[in-house]
């Protein structure tokens, strides 16, 4: 038991063995000795519910896939030019040294196998071909040049069975070591989703060629119904080993269970320099994406922090976004970068150029200890861009991130989540954080961006968002000491000010509070304004003169303001689809709130640039191992 700063016990419980050596690859052949191993050629993915095109597809005949093993019958094609199927040879050419890298796959009967390659166009070429026959598990390398594929491209496989059929098992691609592998420790940061996490953590233990290259798993447990609590949570500690480290903790967010991992790693590994792979909780996870992490980061030139790319978890065959940019002068983060995919689907495109992106969410994304070293831990934010204000100082540091194809996860998919929640306070506050640490903050462009946020808010009665919104620019005016408890405080106080507000709460569609069933017709918009200015001064206008309509409502695709806006009462279909939200009319609210937004963005506009400096001045301390550990209860210098 631990007593905490603010005289709080909590129960801090590590599974921390004495510091131990880095176990060493024994997965790879002996004969691969000085070689690295790049990633797999995996024809299935970790479950059934994975679609099996992301590996391969079928281009004629039969095929019998397993996880490594592929059995073509007679005269039966397949091709690996898919998601994970693919080596991001573009990738390795940028970023590294590397001049080559070597397919290995050991073969039985007969057929062709031939390598292709693509540009940045997309166009492919064969680089390789062979025929083999009559085989009986026989070997096979072949060496590929990584020398044409500056702006883009890619390797993959072409499989062609003879009139006997054709076995692939083990494919694997290497490229020459240039120094020892480093200790790669995993993070994973939880709170009460213990299910999610088991499973993430059962399916990482399940694939022994990776988990047994790991250092340490490290699970923060910041929750109420905690992970060890689960029955099968003895049996991925028992196959994990003593590599799983679980510590629990008090809730710090996103940012502090990430950091405790972070802090943690760097304190217990034995080695200088360690690969820190954060991961969500409740990913779908692609055991192999682990090696594909790391491999880059072990071979890449300089510190680089290597991300994987976002597939959606209700849609698996999509990708969320190629890359991302923050735009920090209207606080907007997830922009893709130029030429970057979004919402695609992976089954019929292709990511052939290559991108560069500012950061990589932590859904997935690995950081070298070189970089916290140099820059410092994540800040004490709680979460909601504590992973993008780390990526922008890192790469402001001369530490640019590298967002893989092909090294994928599944994460839930934003666009079934309501942006009206408690948590949008977060995203509000740090976003003025970030743009104050890492822009020129044009505090007149950013009021005018939060203002219209503000309006759109009060028109379509989100008064809880509005609320959520004004609070985040007064706590960011105050300056760092609203961090000095981590945000614990802060987000007891921000669920229970959004709480507060009636439209804030979920209902069931068939059971919503003062509405009859024969008042909730479905009403759609006609199409998006042409002239929105005018059309909001015109909402406004019949709002405040009380000219709305009756009860409505409004599927969620339909809420936009200008249509919500019609109506005293709008039932509203919140995204995640499990319910609907009660929006009504309320003048004295929609003025006053206007009062306090238009008082406090006015404020921005002002003392903006004192808060900047202030937020600068102090992000040395924030960033400080010593904050952390004053947060996380240690004793100083432990």
């Amino acid at each position: 038991m631990r007593r905490r700063p603010n005289g709080e016990d909590t129960l801090v419980m590590a599974v921390q063995p004495q510091r131990t050596q880095v176990p060493s690859a024994t997965s790879e052949p002996a004969s691969r000795s000085g070689r690295l191993l790049a990633q797999r050629t995996l024809f299935a993915g970790p479950g059934a519910d994975v679609p099996a095109e992301l590996y391969c597809t079928t281009v004629t005949g039969v095929a019998v896939r397993d996880r490594t093993r592929l059995a073509l019958e007679g005269h039966a094609a397949v091709s690996t030019d898919t998601y994970f199927g693919r080596f991001a040879a573009s990738y390795w050419q940028r970023w590294t040294s590397a001049r080559s890298v070597d397919l290995h796959a050991t073969v039985s009967g007969a057929g062709l196998l031939r390598v292709m390659a693509s540009d940045s166009e997309g166009n492919s070429r064969t680089v390789a071909a062979e025929q083999v026959r009559e085989a009986q598990d026989r070997p096979l390398t072949l060496t590929l040049a990584l020398d044409r594929f500056v702006d883009g491209g890619a390797f993959w496989l072409e499989l062609e069975a003879g009139a006997d059929g054709l076995v692939v098992d083990d494919v694997q691609w290497s490229v020459a070591a240039t120094r020892p592998r480093r200790a790669t420790a995993v993070v994973i940061c939880t709170y009460n989703r213990a299910d999610d996490c088991l499973a993430t953590l059962r399916t990482l233990a399940a694939d022994h060629a990776v988990a047994g290259e790991l250092a340490a798993v490290y699970v923060v447990d910041q929750g109420t119904d905690t992970v060890e609590s689960r029955p099968g949570f003895a049996d991925v500690r028992e196959a994990l080993g003593s590599a799983l480290r679980y510590v629990r903790q008090p809730n710090l967010g996103g940012a502090g269970g990430f950091t405790r991992g972070i802090y943690e790693a760097v304190r217990n590994e034995t080695v200088e320099r360690v690969n820190l792979l954060l991961m969500d909780d409740d990913i779908r996870l692609e055991p192999d994406t682990v090696v594909r992490l790391r491999a880059f980061a072990d071979r890449a030139d300089e510190p680089v922090l290597v991300g994987g790319q976002m597939l959606n978890l209700l849609h698996p065959d999509r990708l969320h976004v190629g890359a991302e940019s923050a735009d920090l002068s209207i606080l907007r983060a997830g922009q893709p970068v130029p030429d970057a995919l979004t919402n695609a689907d992976l089954t019929e495109r292709r990511q052939d150029r290559r991108i560069d992106g500012d950061y990589n969410a932590w859904w997935t994304c690995l950081i070298p200890s070189e970089v916290v070293s140099a820059v410092g831990y994540p800040l004490p934010i709680f979460f909601q861009w504590d992973d993008i204000e780390f990526g922008l100082r890192a790469r402001a540091a001369g530490f640019p991130t590298v967002t893989l194809p092909g090294a994928g996860v599944w994460h839930a998919d934003f666009s079934w989540k309501n942006w009206d929640d408690w948590s949008r306070y977060f995203s509000y506050r740090n976003s003025l954080i970030t743009s104050a640490l890492h822009s020129d903050f044009d505090r007149r462009s950013i009021a005018e961006h939060l203002a219209k946020q503000l309006v759109d808010a009060l028109v379509s009665m989100r008064y809880g968002l509005a609320a959520l919104l004004i609070r985040a620019v007064e706590d960011f005016l105050r300056g760092p000491e609203v961090l000095a408890d981590g945000g614990a405080e802060t987000a007891a106080q921000v669920r229970k000010l959004w709480g507060s507000h009636p439209e804030t709460k979920n209902h069931p569609a068939s059971a919503v509070p003062g509405v009859a069933a024969v008042d909730m017709r479905r009403t759609a918009p006609a199409g998006a304004p042409s002239m929105l200015g005018m059309v909001l001064v015109k909402r406004i206008l019949w709002q405040l003169r009380r000219r709305n309509h009756g009860t409505a409502a409004i599927a969620a695709a339909d809420a936009h303001w200008w249509h919500v806006s019609l109506f005293d009462t709008a039932v509203v279909t919140d995204p995640s689809q499990e319910g609907v939200r009660l929006r009504r009319f309320d003048r004295e609210l929609m003025i006053g709130s206007a009062r306090r937004g238009a008082s406090v963005l006015v404020r921005l506009v002002r003392e903006g640039s004192d808060a900047r400096d202030r937020w600068r001045a102090a992000l040395p301390e924030l960033s400080d191992r010593q904050t952390w550990a004053r947060l996380f209860g240690e004793e100083p210098g432990r």
